[in-house]
C-alpha cells in the first residue's frame, strides 16, 4: 500500500471532529496542580479502544491522567517510535476572545477554541491516523508508542515526568519522538514558505532570587533594605545582553535561511556578522532570534506586608532559557548579576536538546512535508521554550517537533500560541494528517 492510502474521509473528519471536542473539554492548566485532564483522557482512550489498541490510564495525581498505548510494528527488531502531545492547555478569559474559548467552534473552514493550536490539534491528528490504520489494516514497520500527557503546561511532574520516571517500561525500545511545534507554515514574503522542524529545545531554568535584609521602620534610613537589594539584582538580570552562541541547530538554519536569500555564510567563521544576516533574512530571522544566546526575564516579585515597614526578605521569579550547552555559562553568570546579597535558586530546571539534522530521520520528516507541499521549504530550528520532549529524554529518546500544518498566508500561528483567539484551518489539519500517515509509515 502506497504511503498516502490509508488516509480516507473518514480520518480527515474524524481530525476536525475531534479537535473541536478535545477543545470543548476545558482542561486549564492554572498551575500549582489546578487542573483535571482525566475527560480528555477518556476521550482519547474510548477512541484509541475503538481501533484495537490498549490504552493504559496512569496518574500520579487524582484527575491529572494521561494515556499510553503501543502500535505493534512489523519488524520486532527495529527501535521503537514514539508520538506524544499534552491534553492540558493554559487558561482563556472568555471576555477577551470573539467565540467562547471553550466551544470547539468550526466557523468559515477554522476550529476555533484554547487548544487549537497548542496542542489538541495534533492530539487530533494522531488519533485520526491511529484510527484510519485499523480501517485500512496498516500495520508499520516499528512499535508506535502514543502517549497523551497531563501537567505539561506546568511543571509535567503529574505528567511526561511521572511516565518516564515510573513507568519507563511503557516505553521499550523507544529512541525517537515526534511532538509539537514544527512544520507548520511561516510565511516570509511573497510566494515563500518555510516549514521549520523543530530540532533542539532551549533549557529551562525557572530561577528563584531571596534578598535578605534588616527588617525596620520605613521612614528610617536601612543600608541593608531588602527590597533595594533585590530591585538591583532584577535590574541587572533584566538588562543585561547575553553574547552569542550559535549551537549545531541554529548555525544549520542560519545557513539554510542566508541561502534561499541567495546568501552564502559560514556561521562558524571567526568574525561571523549575526547581525548583519539576520538583517537580511526578514521575517525568517523570528526562527533564530530567540535561540542564539541564553537568555533570562524577571516575570514576579513579591516583598513587605505593610507600606510603613521594611521587610527583612523580597523574592523574585525569573524566567530563564539555556541553551544547548549553555549552562555552565548561565549559571556562573546569574551569580555575578545577582551579586553578594542576594542567593537564587533553581525553582524548576530542565535540561536542553538537540537532536541531529544531517541523518535519516530528519530528511524522511522533510520529505514527507515536501511531498504534500512541493513549494514548501524544510528548515531546522531550535525552541526557544520546551516540550515534553526534555522528560522524555530521560530515557534515551531524541526528539523532534513535527505538527504538520499547510497554513495560508497571513496566518500569524506564533501569535496564537497561548494567545486570544486561537484557532487553526480544517485544511491545516487535513494536511498535517496526510503528512503525519505518510511519516509515521516511513520511519
Amino acid at each position: 500500500m502506497d504511503a498516502v492510502d490509508a488516509v480516507d474521509a473518514v480520518a480527515l473528519d474524524e481530525a476536525v471532529a475531534f479537535t473541536s471536542d478535545l477543545i470543548r473539554i476545558d482542561t486549564s492548566n492554572r498551575g500549582g496542580g489546578d487542573c483535571r485532564e482525566r475527560p480528555a483522557a477518556e476521550y482519547v482512550a474510548e477512541r484509541l479502544a475503538a481501533a484495537g489498541l490498549e490504552p493504559l490510564l496512569l496518574e500520579r495525581t487524582p484527575g491529572r491522567t494521561n494515556v499510553v498505548a503501543r502500535i505493534e510494528g512489523a519488524d520486532p527488531c527495529a527501535d521503537a517510535l514514539l508520538v506524544h502531545g499534552h491534553l492540558d492547555v493554559v487558561p482563556a478569559d472568555a471576555a477577551d476572545w470573539s467565540v467562547d474559548p471553550f466551544s470547539g467552534e468550526v466557523r468559515d473552514g477554522v476550529v476555533w477554541g484554547r487548544g487549537a493550536v497548542d496542542m489538541k490539534n495534533m492530539d487530533a491528528m494522531v488519533l485520526a491516523v491511529v484510527r484510519a490504520w485499523a480501517r485500512a489494516g496498516v500495520r508499520p514497520r516499528r512499535d508506535i508508542v502514543i502517549a497523551y500527557t497531563a501537567d505539561e503546561e506546568d511543571s509535567a511532574v503529574d505528567g511526561s515526568g511521572f511516565l518516564a520516571d515510573h513507568h519507563p517500561a511503557l516505553f521499550e525500545g523507544c529512541t525517537e519522538g515526534l511532538s509539537e511545534s514544527g512544520a507548520f507554515t511561516v510565511h516570509t514574503g511573497p510566494g515563500r514558505a518555510l516549514y521549520p522542524i523543530a530540532a533542539g529545545e532551549r533549557g529551562t531554568a525557572w530561577l528563584k532570587l531571596t534578598a535578605r535584609g534588616t527588617t525596620g521602620h520605613g521612614s528610617k534610613p536601612n543600608r541593608a533594605n531588602a527590597v533595594t537589594r533585590l530591585a538591583a539584582a532584577v535590574a541587572r538580570i533584566g538588562e543585561y545582553q547575553w553574547p552569542v552562541r550559535l549551537t549545531d541547530t541554529v548555525t544549520a538554519c542560519i545557513t539554510e535561511l542566508a541561502a534561499l536569500q541567495g546568501l552564502s555564510v559560514d556561521p562558524r567563521r571567526p568574525g561571523f556578522d549575526l547581525d548583519s544576516v539576520l538583517g537580511k533574512l526578514g521575517p525568517a530571522a523570528a526562527l533564530v532570534e530567540a535561540t542564539v544566546r541564553n537568555s533570562a526575564n524577571p516575570t514576579m516579585l513579591s516583598a513587605g506586608y505593610k507600606l510603613n515597614v521594611i521587610p527583612g526578605q523580597a523574592t523574585a521569579f525569573v524566567d530563564g532559557r539555556m541553551l544547548p550547552g549553555g549552562e555552565a555559562e548561565f549559571t556562573a553568570t546569574l551569580d555575578e548579576l545577582t551579586g553578594p546579597d542576594v542567593s537564587w535558586e533553581f525553582h524548576h530546571r530542565e535540561v536542553a536538546l538537540e537532536a541531529p539534522v544531517d541523518g535519516r530521520t530528519y530528511a524522511v520528516l522533510r520529505e514527507c512535508v515536501e511531498r504534500f507541499d512541493p513549494d514548501g521549504h524544510v528548515v531546522p530550528f531550535c525552541m526557544a521554550g520546551g516540550t515534553d520532549a526534555k522528560q522524555f529524554s530521560r530515557l534515551g529518546i531524541t526528539g523532534y517537533g513535527y505538527s504538520p500544518l499547510k497554513l495560508p498566508p497571513g496566518f500569524d500561528y506564533w501569535s496564537l500560541f497561548h494567545g486570544v483567539d486561537e484557532r487553526v484551518p480544517v485544511a491545516a489539519l487535513h494536511f498535517g494528517v496526510r503528512v503525519l500517515d505518510r511519516a509515521l509509515r516511513t520511519l
